[in-house]
């Protein structure tokens, strides 16, 4: 099985490649668009800001990429700033148009409660809804979070996973073959590592 792990330059990319080996799987990094449609798997990940990570993706061609993997059916995870650059626009620098896999945007928390911080890092409860992600994790996990933004899907049906932070707010969402997590399933330790698994093992 060929899994192809997007490098545009944003970080955390070798701790997923890590995950995946310890899994049991090899991946190649990999900044080619030829290399991501041509794989059997692709992981976009990500730690940075949008407008950077935006122009980096359309400088490489994977944007196009992108859509060209979830148009052909193949298996595809969006993780952190990889999930909310598949919505179509984020509040983030001033305002950045996206991939736009997903309709909706992402914004900024804006909490009422303030003895909560933005960012929202640190360990946090995830429900999941009926997804071959959360398959074997029980439920209430607690995985890892770091983001001052979060995604508002236009349509609920497609959330996967919600957590707390203020208010509820979209972990995960799921559209056919695309699924994308708010938080680090490669820093989460046994529950993050399941997740990679499902997704790996998945048809």
């Amino acid at each position: 099985m060929k899994i192809a792990i997007l490098d545009y330059a944003a970080g955390n990319v070798t701790s997923v490649l890590r995950a995946i080996q310890h899994l049991g799987y090899d991946a190649d990094i990999t900044p080619g668009p030829q290399e991501v449609t041509a794989a059997d798997k692709v992981i976009f990940p990500g730690v940075g800001a949008a407008a950077s990570c935006m122009r980096e993706l359309q400088a490489r061609g994977l944007d196009q990429a992108l859509h060209d993997v979830a148009a052909a059916g193949t298996p595809l995870l969006g993780i952190c700033v990889g999930m909310q650059l598949l919505f179509e626009h984020s509040e983030e620098d001033g305002g950045v148009d996206c991939v736009g896999l997903f309709e909706g945007s992402v914004k900024k928390f804006d909490l009422d409660d303030k003895t909560l911080k933005v960012p929202h890092m640190g360990w946090n409860a995830v429900t999941f809804a009926d997804d071959v992600l959360g398959k074997e994790i029980p439920d209430q996990s607690h995985f890892y979070f770091v983001h001052s933004y979060y995604c508002a899907p236009k349509d609920k049906a497609f959330h996967l996973a919600g957590a707390t932070h203020g208010h509820e707010f979209c972990a995960g969402v799921r559209k056919d073959n695309v699924a994308a997590v708010q938080f680090h399933p490669e820093k989460s330790g046994p529950v993050g590592l399941q997740l990679l698994k499902n997704f790996l093992e998945s048809p």
